[in-house]
């Protein structure tokens, strides 16, 4: 079993920054596929920011250059670094892991951008 936290959310104006965190805890290591997904109101949950089985990140065009994934290992978390935020980023924001064969979902952080 994997368990999966968000924190980080809030409310911000147009332009600020917002860091979100997923602390992983249970059967996960530092090799499992670990990502950010968002459901905007009246949408379908997208991805936005992924690690890939090779490391690599994967990014939605949407956040490209203002959104950064990160990994902390030892501490067992991803992050979400969220920059110059824009009122269509407001979403109910979710943490992913992959534990093959298996999928766990964290219970989502509400982001809302808005003056």
């Amino acid at each position: 079993q994997v368990q999966l936290v968000e924190s980080g959310g809030g409310l911000v104006q147009p332009g600020g920054s917002l860091r979100l965190s997923c602390a992983a805890s249970g059967s996960i290591s530092s090799s499992n596929v670990m990502g950010w997904y968002r459901r905007a109101p009246g949408k379908q949950r997208e991805l936005i920011a992924t690690f890939t089985s090779v490391g690599s990140t994967v990014y939605a065009d949407s956040v490209k250059g203002r959104f950064t994934i990160s990994r902390d290992n030892a501490k067992n978390t991803v992050n979400l670094q969220m920059n110059s935020l824009k009122p269509e980023d407001t979403a109910v924001y979710y943490c992913k892991a992959h534990v093959w064969p298996m999928e766990y979902w964290g219970q989502g952080t509400q982001v809302t951008v808005s003056s």
